[in-house]
């Protein structure tokens, strides 16, 4: 590993937190109410190193397969490292989620989240986790419709025996993100949820301005992802 990738992850990672502590001082926040979410999908070994080394211990992951052989011999080596799935969830993938993340960010459809239920009982982890909600309604884009969403919660939570903790939303990249912001934390305050996952690297200080309490960032922290070969 090059000298450039210690310091660039230091660097980076550096500016990410001083404006995430701006944006908390002028929503009038504490800084510690909002956790930063490193998204090291598709990202070299050599970054990842470096941005560890730097201190950063959250990091989400879009894919179960890769986290798996990221991330699954390191637990030894960083006993504080956090993983969050952030991105869609097969339910035959279901028992590898359980076993490998602390959250699941990403709650979508009842077959999820009966899957989820079960193996969080076999594996005796009960782990938070975030309902996913389409705000902007696209039929491309996983999560359950707003008007949906206090049902689903029901089922989640009721039947299924759950622990939502909070909402988790993606904008349309063609949409200015505040509104969505702002109708996820109505939705989260209508059910009385606390956690928001809301912003990236585009978005996330006025995410935090909004209410977020956990931020997932990537080129921001990493640079560009290479393209796959």
């Amino acid at each position: 590993m090059s000298v450039s990738d210690h310091e660039m992850a230091g660097q980076r990672l550096a500016e990410v937190k001083n404006e995430m502590r701006a944006a908390c001082h002028m929503a009038n926040r504490p800084a510690e109410t909002v956790q930063l979410v490193a998204v090291s999908k598709q990202q070299p070994e050599a970054r990842i190193i470096a941005m560890l080394e730097a201190g950063q211990q959250i990091y989400g992951e879009n894919r179960v397969q890769e986290a798996r052989q990221r991330w699954a011999d390191r637990r030894a080596d960083w006993p504080e490292l956090r993983l969050h799935l952030i991105g869609p969830l097969q339910s035959n993938k279901a028992a590898e989620a359980v076993a490998l993340f602390d959250v699941i960010e990403t709650v979508d459809r009842p077959k999820i989240a009966a899957a989820l239920a079960a193996e969080m009982t076999r594996q005796n982890r009960p782990l938070p986790c975030l309902i996913q909600v389409n705000t902007g309604e696209e039929p491309q884009k996983s999560g359950v419709l707003p008007e949906e969403l206090a049902g689903f919660y029901d089922y989640c939570t009721k039947e299924a025996g759950l622990r939502v903790t909070g909402l988790m939303c993606i904008p349309p990249a063609e949409e200015e993100p505040a509104m969505h912001f702002a109708l996820l934390a109505r939705l989260a305050a209508d059910l009385g949820l606390a956690e928001l996952s809301m912003g990236m690297s585009g978005d996330y200080a006025e995410a935090i301005r909004f209410g977020a309490t956990s931020v997932r960032v990537g080129s921001a922290l990493f640079g560009q992802r290479p393209p796959r070969p």
